[in-house]
């Protein structure tokens, strides 16, 4: 049996006139817009990068301004997007560039590799976009178009299958028109050849092998089943006399670094020690627990209970936030959704806009 033949000729034929011709960070380009895209669509949808993207230009319309900004303001932006390690990364490598590189995105991948939050594939797509150097990527739209063209079994992510595919992709990728190439097939992953492909419209349906054999829906395998255990949190939601809520920032890596965030525990027995710890005045004497609501992260679920304490000392300066700033904080998007909910129950329910967040509690004291 033949090997099907080269992807590029009708794929670069079919971009010409279906292709997405209008993404914001294609008009203009440039390699810092290019870069700015590539690390926010990691794992995200082009969709909901739109307004992130446009929000970070506004912000920060040069490399220059990103790297002088401070990394909260950077998180704040980024609240929502997850995967937060991108935006410290994000921040570190403009800084990077702009120390190490004199401000210039360099062009050859094997350097841009070299630059924090930059892994292989999103090298060589900046490379190839910003620079129109020949350089093969490996995204999940490729993996997908490339899996079920060459009839490519198991799943992308194990090493093996992982070899072969980028294989494949440094074969397909032409020396002519390289930045369009690598366009189009993140084009033809995200518009046709999606988990539910549009086969009739594929503009590569002719030498598909997987088309051909009528597997097309068992391609690229599944990732390995595996259970998420549950974990359950409380988190204290804090208010002093004026309503302000208390906010602490999180360990700089691992879970939502960086990002300020409520205090948690994990059992509501130790309620007390924790406003100790956070050196929160005493006099906690009125709590009240909402209800549970989860967030799903790769590798496990997180169940959080929000417990909300009213505190009748004065506070520490700084670690109080008015409901009025909630919005631009650097958040995690779980907790940022919560509080915007909490936002509208006051204006809804409350008298004057302010919400009774503190009810009777029989049987506490």
């Amino acid at each position: 049996m033949s090997a099907p033949p080269p992807l590029a000729p009708p794929l670069l034929a079919w971009f010409a006139q279906e292709g997405r011709h209008d993404l914001p960070w294609k008009s203009p380009s440039s390699p810092y817009r290019i870069w700015l895209s590539e690390i926010m669509l990691q794992q995200t949808q082009v969709q909901t990068v739109k307004p992130y993207f446009a929000r970070f230009i506004e912000a920060f319309p040069t490399l220059q301004d990103l790297a002088a900004a401070p990394l909260d303001a950077v998180l704040s932006l980024w609240s929502g997007l997850g995967y937060y390690a991108r935006a410290r990364n994000l921040h570190r490598c403009a800084q990077t560039i702009l120390r190490e590189h004199g401000g210039i995105f360099p062009e050859d991948p094997a350097v841009l590799v070299t630059l924090p939050g930059i892994g292989p594939s999103t090298a060589n797509a900046i490379a190839a976009q910003a620079f129109n150097v020949r350089a093969p990527i490996l995204d999940g739209n490729v993996k997908r178009v490339l899996a079920r063209y060459f009839a490519v079994d198991g799943w992308p992510g194990s090493p093996a299958v992982a070899s072969t595919l980028w294989a494949l992709a440094d074969q397909e990728t032409p020396a002519a028109a390289p930045a369009d190439y690598t366009q189009a097939i993140m084009d033809l992953g995200a518009l046709l050849c999606r988990r539910r492909p549009d086969c009739a419209r594929c503009p590569v349906q002719a030498g598909c092998e997987s088309f051909r054999t009528g597997t097309v829906g068992e391609r690229p395998a599944p990732r390995p089943r595996k259970d998420r255990p549950l974990r359950r949190r409380f988190f204290l939601l804090a208010f002093d006399g004026e309503g302000a809520l208390f906010l602490k920032p999180r360990p700089p890596e691992g879970l939502w670094g960086g990002l300020l965030s409520l205090p948690e525990f994990e059992a509501l027995e130790e309620l007390n020690a924790v406003l100790a710890a956070e050196g929160l005045p005493p006099g906690a004497n009125a709590w009240t627990q909402d209800a549970p609501f989860e967030h799903g992260f790769t590798h496990f679920r997180l169940e959080i209970t929000p417990v909300h304490v009213h505190l009748t000392g004065p506070g520490e300066t700084g670690a109080f936030y008015a409901a009025e700033r909630w919005p631009t904080l650097p958040l995690p998007a779980p907790v940022k959704r919560y509080l915007r909910g909490l936002s509208e129950r006051r204006t809804t329910d409350g008298e004057n806009g302010v919400l009774p967040l503190f009810p009777e509690n029989p049987g506490r004291s």
